[in-house]
């Protein structure tokens, strides 16, 4: 069965009018129930992760500072969410949240987080609304357990994984690729393992392209034992911080891609949310969705 994490804290209310989109995180399985994609049975509720998984891959200081609120009024600018306890305990959920679906992938091939994706986040900072960064800490976590061996991350939100790439800049057994667009946020970009900067404007075929060339080797060269792949679907045209032309059927065979590549070669692969920001929140559900979909049809 697709086990995926949820809870309600997922969509924690921030201030009237703040530009991050929240409703995703509601409308996105209430979707996938009313279609009969999943059921109720589908999903499992994390909780708060415990602090020694998280001090494995962010300082001791940073998170005293961020679990205290004493960062800094130019720390938390950098994040863009005003900081608050609440949005505090709620990185803690979804961290873990994808620790737990890692460990059910584990088992079944694929699970999801219907949150997370948080690759802004570096060992001792948060930014880009990212306070916490679950791939990593999940990666850590199944390293430290010696649950895996390798780990592969296939990073594909339209901005660079850039606190993923410097929480592994020296761990061998963790490779970070990230294609990303070029000219997009952040400005200053860390360097992952590989990196893919792709033009302003571009399109499924281009894109699809070096995406289909690429993950298929780097999969036979590294042989990792785990993948996690951040789903962003903030590549649409549609979206407003994206700049590429990528269609929501461009999108979907993305993630079939990727899907297909973790089930050919029998690597357990758990999927987080990542970015979107599409005017229409229909195209943002739509694009996610399918992420959904095609976890189930192409592992259950």
């Amino acid at each position: 069965m697709l086990k995926i994490a949820w809870s309600p804290v997922y969509a924690h209310p921030l201030p009237e009018g703040h530009r991050f989109p929240m409703d995703k995180y509601t409308l996105l399985p209430e979707q996938l129930l009313y279609e009969g994609t999943v059921t109720e049975d589908n999903f499992f509720a994390p909780e708060p992760l415990k602090e020694k998984y998280i001090t494995n891959t962010h300082t001791a200081g940073y998170w005293h500072r961020l679990s205290t609120l004493q960062l800094t009024p130019r720390e938390v600018r950098r994040t863009g969410f005003p900081l608050s306890a609440g949005l505090v305990h709620r990185e803690t959920v979804i961290a873990d949240g994808t620790v737990q679906a890692a460990l059910y992938a584990l088992e079944s091939g694929a699970a999801m987080n219907i949150a997370g994706g948080t690759h802004h986040a570096f060992t001792d900072r948060g930014e880009g609304f990212c306070l916490l960064n679950d791939i990593a800490i999940a990666a850590n976590y199944l390293l430290e357990k010696n649950l895996v061996q390798k780990v592969l991350v296939v990073d594909l939100d339209v901005h660079q994984g850039n606190g993923t790439a410097e929480i592994f800049r020296n761990e061998p057994r963790v490779f970070t690729f990230s294609m990303h667009g070029e000219k997009n946020y952040p400005l200053h970009k860390e360097q992952s393992d590989l990196d893919i900067p792709l033009p302003d404007g571009t399109d499924d075929k281009t894109y699809l392209h070096r995406l289909g060339e690429t993950l298929p080797a780097l999969i036979d060269a590294h042989e990792p034992g785990f993948i996690f792949f951040q789903s962003g679907v903030d590549v649409l045209a549609s979206d407003k911080l994206g700049r590429l032309a990528m269609t929501v059927a461009g999108c979907r065979e993305r993630d079939r891609l990727v899907f297909e590549g973790c089930r050919r070669h029998k690597i357990p692969v758990v999927a987080s949310m990542g970015g979107g920001y599409s005017r229409r929140v229909a195209d943002i559900v739509e694009a996610h969705a399918n992420t959904y979909r095609l976890a189930r049809e192409i592992f259950f």
